[in-house]
């Protein structure tokens, strides 16, 4: 019965995919999900192979959508699932032949990275969150070799400094979006159990070094993510001299600003248009007095807009 069906459809006129042409094939597969051209797309035949490492169906590529919706895992956070994201990551600069623009992938490190650097001179998009082994060697090669960044996402990244985001600014003069967000130190519950316990006492300190990188070599930002960063009143007043053209800042979880110190380092933003201030309650039970010397001026250190101690 089954032989009879496909001796009828050959007689018919069915069609044999395999005999699509190369534009026909691109073409079909530029309309499937991510997901349904990684599966097994490649696997048919050789013409559907060559169609799927078309440079063309490989300027972007976007693995955001693969680690959305929460809860993370901590499978994310092992060395085979990076060996795994920096194998599909080089597989792709391959196959771009020059012409990738745009990568958003979490997990990568310095291995797949340098390979980025060395052969996508074109990169405008690239974010790179939560990569525990992406270091200032990588970044710096990327800032070297792709100056056409205009949007950076190194959050979670514990291994990148200061030093590689005065290289990036410097080196990346269109730059107009910069997130440097660290996870949340001052309740990092939702974190134990996923992400390695060394890794998050391994938060960056340096926030006023950080402000100061972004003040000093990123003039035409236009948006930046900076959640639960430890830059002081100071750091941010001097990122808003600099950055006047800020639109977008969102200082969620930053513990050590209060929204006199928000108010009045913003208060010369002339196209701020939207801002998330870091509206949360500590318990006092979680700091030492002696830390802020007495009560009254830690009252004030976390005053917020909707919340007030």
């Amino acid at each position: 019965m089954e032989g009879d069906a496909e001796e009828q459809s050959s007689e018919s006129g069915g069609a044999d995919w395999a005999e699509l042409t190369h534009e026909c094939l691109t073409n079909i597969f530029s309309r499937l999900t991510f997901r349904d051209r990684w599966r097994g797309t490649m696997l048919v035949c050789k013409s559907w192979l060559r169609a799927f490492k078309d440079p063309s169906l490989h300027t972007v590529f976007n693995l955001d959508p693969q680690f959305d919706p929460p809860p993370e895992l901590p499978t994310w956070w092992t060395p085979n699932f990076e060996t795994k994201i920096d194998s599909m990551l080089s597989s792709v600069v391959q196959w771009s032949h020059g012409f990738l623009t745009e990568i958003r992938l979490r997990h990568c490190s310095d291995r797949s990275l340098a390979f980025v650097a060395e052969s996508c001179p074109n990169l405008e998009v690239l974010s790179i969150r939560s990569s525990p082994h992406v270091t200032d060697d990588s970044i710096s090669r990327i800032a070297l070799r792709c100056p056409k960044l205009r949007e950076l996402d190194v959050s979670y990244c514990y291994e990148i400094s200061h030093n590689s985001l005065a290289l990036i600014g410097r080196n990346c003069p269109n730059l107009k979006v910069l997130k440097r967000n660290l996870m949340n130190w001052l309740d990092p519950s939702q974190h134990i159990g996923i992400v390695p316990n060394e890794y998050l006492n391994a938060c960056p300190q340096d926030g006023e070094s950080e402000a100061a990188a972004i003040a000093n070599s990123m003039p035409h930002l236009e948006s930046l993510e900076i959640r639960f960063s430890k830059l002081s009143a100071k750091g941010l007043s001097f990122i808003c001299e600099r950055c006047s053209n800020l639109e977008f800042l969102d200082l969620s979880g930053c513990a050590n600003l209060t929204s006199r110190d928000i108010a009045n380092a913003t208060s010369n933003l002339a196209n701020l248009k939207e801002i998330k201030k870091p509206n949360f309650y500590i318990p006092r039970s979680v700091f030492h007095t002696e830390r802020y010397g007495h009560w009254r001026l830690y009252d004030e250190r976390f005053q917020t807009d909707v919340f007030r101690i």
